[in-house]
């Protein structure tokens, strides 16, 4: 159960009492629930998350209420807004970035350390993550438009993009989804960062995350070649990897390794982890963005159709 579920059950009970609780309830012994109302307590003291439409509201318990009527696109450029009337910060968090930036994001918009947001976001138990995440919050800290209260913490901000995601994947049915399919939802979260790293376009998403199962399970074995992923494990950043780095013997060098890294490499959105899901049908081992400008991706099946996309791609680079 997770925090989100933990607290809708407890205020559940709450509300079908005969009688205001007292004080000093829950500081009781009652029954069988007092557990899991300690629980819920400990969650409220790290988060108070409200849904506004696209947008989560994170409040501290000090913070004084405010009007939150307005809706706000849950994507955007990566802005922050800063409303000095309502003394609020309005952060919009764009898919595919990796934790790192995230947490500089934040650190800047909120004006705290860095330092307190890299140490909250390695108390992966406080946060709420699943148990299939491993501690990790890599991926897991969702994309989206965030109010955040003068009086947020940096764990308490980290722990509403984390219900979020508990929010996204339960909506997307990601563990029931991830067994349909043969794989742990780890591994689908992990194909996902890497179609998300990757595409332009998420009209191609599903095309892509088809090539990726398909290279998985090619026989013979197949690497699964992802420039994203080796840039990943070496802190750089870029879209093509240099014949130095693909020397590299990180576990996320995925042309030196077979099967996927070790986890996600990004935060993905919702349209990642439905391609990740559910691939398109296809017979493809490779695709090319031909025109980066546009996101116009192209698919094969073939190293010959392969090599046909890459000139395309060559040409169109004559053209800008």
């Amino acid at each position: 159960m997770n925090i989100e579920d933990l607290l809708r059950e407890t205020l559940s009970d709450m509300a079908h009492e005969e009688q205001p609780p007292p004080p000093g309830r829950f500081l009781q012994v009652k029954q069988g629930r007092s557990r899991r109302r300690g629980l819920a307590l400990a969650a409220a003291a790290a988060v108070t998350v409200m849904a506004v439409g696209s947008t989560l509201v994170v409040q501290g318990l000090s913070a004084v209420s405010k009007d939150v009527s307005k809706d706000v696109a849950g994507q955007g450029s990566g802005e922050t807004i800063v409303d000095t009337k309502q003394g609020q910060i309005t952060v919009t968090v764009r898919e595919g970035l990796r934790l790192s930036q995230i947490l500089e994001q934040l650190s800047t918009t909120t004006g705290r350390p860095l330092v307190e947001f890299q140490r909250a976001a390695k108390d992966g138990k406080a946060l709420g993550l699943p148990a299939y995440a491993k501690g990790a919050l890599e991926g897991f800290a969702f994309p989206g438009t965030y109010e955040v209260s003068p009086t947020s913490s940096p764990a308490e901000i980290l722990a509403a993009m984390v219900t979020r995601f508990n929010r996204a994947a339960e909506e997307s049915n990601l563990v029931k989804g991830a067994r349909r399919v043969g794989r742990t939802p780890l591994e689908i979260l992990t194909i996902a960062s890497i179609v998300q790293a990757e595409s332009i376009d998420k009209r191609a998403m599903p095309k892509i995350a088809r090539v990726i199962e398909n290279r998985l399970k090619h026989r013979p074995e197949m690497e699964l070649r992802m420039d994203s992923t080796v840039l990943y494990g070496l802190s750089k950043f870029g879209a093509t990897a240099s014949n130095e780095d693909l020397k590299s013997r990180s576990p996320y060098n995925t042309y030196a390794r077979l099967g996927l890294p070790p986890g996600p490499i990004c935060s993905p959105g919702a349209d990642a982890i439905a391609a990740a899901l559910k691939p398109a049908a296809g017979p493809w081992l490779y695709f090319v963005t031909i025109d980066p400008k546009t996101g116009v991706t192209k698919f094969a099946g073939s190293p010959s159709e392969y090599d046909t996309l890459v000139e395309e791609y060559r040409k169109n680079l004559r053209t800008w």
